[in-house]
């Protein structure tokens, strides 16, 4: 009856919660899992073919929804937290949400993207049969702590799933080295040198089997690219997934596996996240056809360089939480060879981190660039934020402290720039996102 019981008032809290206009990702799961502690490990047995997990500590909201849109398009049924509510809560209500009012949970496959330190507790209830982790760079330091701790919370996990395929990014020291004793391992990376010759911060610098400093031929971005350690012999490994013929004109292609892929997508980055949903898919058995065709038909998130069009100029809106996705963000928009004008938004609540110490270690500098004709910062941290782009020698007269409201960003549209690039943290994610449909829709008329 418990069982019973969760499901039920689990099913009425989402039903509440999207009548209110919430997406009821999280709540309702907290609810359930009082009732009845087991519950997800109660439903998972209905998933017939694999539950694929996918960690990283970017990226892997859009890999995993990548995955799910390979996978729908071959026509299987997938259990999905695709909105990215990747605790133990948000993963029992995306069971839940599948599950008849019997408790009845059909489907083909589970795709579950999971936080890197709520790992090690999901895998007590369930056990993936595929891992996938993109990358590992350092984030939110007073949840996490250093890279080293995160990386303990994933072996922990990966301990507990032994006989587990692990899909792992092989530019990546830290998550390379993930699969080092694991026996059924497989990777993917990017064996061309893309000369973005960024000047960033470098979290793997060091090689985690002696402790050597790592040597690199070429970095693709962060502590990604080709690397050995002279000391222990460590080195990247050749990927099996090997993406070439880069092209990131506008939006991103590749190949791998003598495949061509034109991905729907803005970024570099997004090539690494589009390889690893390949590689699950191909050891998934899925025809080489199908999973081209289903990376075309993938749609962005919320804030995955999202457009809307306001006053018929291009607004790309972004999220970003860390150095490493900032930096990305921002070589994303001096790539954009149009002129144009920057919000950033920090907020320091416990999703977002209340260190934002993380800050002057991205390249603003950058912004500098002529193409960038105004900066406004907004959030709760916005004077934090004018104050580092003031230590990067911007004119004190092209930024702006203000917030997200229509005003600020109405003032971005209407600036001198040819198009807006918006980049906030994740607390400003979604009402930022509804001003900017509202804007989009009011300018429609």
């Amino acid at each position: 009856m418990g069982k019973l019981l969760a499901i039920w008032a689990c099913k009425l809290a989402i039903a509440g919660s999207k009548m209110l206009g919430k997406n009821g990702s999280s709540t309702p799961g907290s609810i359930a899992l009082k009732i009845c502690p087991d519950i997800l490990s109660r439903l998972s047995d209905g998933i017939e073919k694999d539950i694929v997990a996918v960690w990283g500590t970017n990226g892997k909201t859009t890999t995993n929804n990548m995955i799910l849109t390979i996978l729908e398009n071959e026509g299987n049924t997938v259990v999905c937290n695709k909105v990215g509510s990747n605790m133990l809560s948000g993963v029992v209500t995306a069971f839940i949400n599948a599950s008849t009012l019997t408790g009845k949970v059909k489907a083909d496959y589970a795709c579950l993207e999971m936080d890197e330190a709520y790992a090690r507790i999901i895998l007590k209830y369930i056990t993936p049969t595929k891992i996938v982790i993109t990358n590992l760079f350092r984030d939110q330091m007073d949840r996490y702590g250093e890279i080293d701790t995160t990386i303990q919370y994933i072996e922990e996990a990966l301990s507990k799933a032994e006989d587990s395929l692990l899909v792992l990014n092989g530019d990546d020291p830290l998550t390379a080295s993930l699969g080092k004793n694991h026996k059924n391992t497989v990777y993917y990376g990017i064996s061309q040198n893309l000369g973005l010759n960024l000047n960033e911060t470098r979290e793997g610098r060091y090689c985690r089997n002696c402790g050597n400093e790592l040597k690199y031929e070429f970095y693709q971005y962060g502590q990604l690219g080709k690397y050995k350690c002279d000391k222990c012999g460590f080195a990247r490994p050749v990927p099996e997934y090997d993406g070439s013929n880069i092209s990131s004109d506008d939006y991103v292609s590749f190949d791998v596996k003598n495949t061509h892929v034109d991905l729907p997508c803005k970024g570099i980055y997004n090539i690494y996240n589009a390889l690893a949903a390949y590689a699950f898919a191909d050891k998934c058995g899925i025809p080489q056809d199908k999973i081209v065709e289903g990376l075309q038909k993938y749609k962005g998130q919320s804030g995955r360089m999202e457009e809307f069009t306001i006053k018929g100029k291009l607004v790309v809106f972004n999220l970003a939480k860390n150095p490493a996705s900032f930096n990305r963000s921002i070589s994303n928009i001096l790539a954009e060879k149009r002129t144009k004008d920057v919000v950033i938004g920090i907020n320091d609540n416990d999703p977002d981190g209340n260190d934002v110490s993380w800050l002057w270690d991205v390249d603003f500098e950058q912004l500098k660039d002529p193409s960038v004709k105004s900066c406004t910062t907004t959030g709760i941290r916005a004077k934090d934020m004018t104050v580092r782009l003031k230590y990067c020698d911007i004119p004190m007269d092209k930024i702006t402290t203000g917030g997200i409201t229509k005003d600020d960003i109405m003032n971005a549209v209407n600036g001198e720039g040819e198009r807006v690039y918006i980049v906030v943290n994740y607390t400003l994610l979604f009402s930022t996102k509804k001003v900017l449909q509202e804007l989009e829709e009011e300018y429609k008329q």
